[in-house]
């Protein structure tokens, strides 16, 4: 017997239409680079809403965009477009100000919307996992995230890490 099921991939839209099914909808599903810091906006449009109204968890897959937000080469598995390089620039300018670490900053937004369940960062060496579990702990200042709204940087309808 199957108890739950899911899907697991690099845009919205399949888990936005296997959520709008009649019969059965996914449990979990795996979205990949979809809900980061870098771009969430429109994750926040329908995936994240219908899955916290379902009660369907999302798994965050790649939440530094292929590398991009901790100085990377690639952005969702390509190379970064230029529009995207101005972001994480202005990204990196605030964290600077606030004294706070891009890794931090991602995977604690990564982990603070309802429907998420789990986040996969992608390690490539078992003392990142460390790494990755600490900074999950790090304080982050409220007036880095307030800052990030007031820049149009992050989305005002995104939940953020309370701590």
């Amino acid at each position: 017997m199957i108890s739950g099921w899911g899907l697991g991939v690099n845009t919205t839209e399949p888990i936005e239409l296997a959520l709008d099914l009649e019969e059965t909808t996914p449990t979990i599903s795996l979205s990949a680079t979809q809900y980061t810091l870098l771009q969430h906006e429109h994750a926040l449009q329908r995936m994240m809403p219908k899955a916290a109204e379902q009660g369907a968890g999302i798994v965050v897959g790649g939440p530094f965009n292929s590398g991009a937000l901790l100085g990377g080469e690639h952005f969702d598995y390509a190379e970064i477009p230029e529009h995207i390089a101005q972001k994480i620039k202005a990204l990196r300018e605030v964290a600077a100000r606030h004294g706070v670490s891009l890794k931090a900053a991602a995977l604690q937004f990564s982990t603070a919307h309802p429907a998420i369940t789990a986040v996969i960062p992608g390690s490539s060496r078992p003392e990142r996992i460390t790494e990755d579990l600490q900074v999950l702990k790090e304080e982050i200042p409220a007036a880095f995230w307030a800052e990030l709204r007031q820049k149009q940087l992050n989305s005002a309808l995104a939940p953020l890490p309370q701590h």
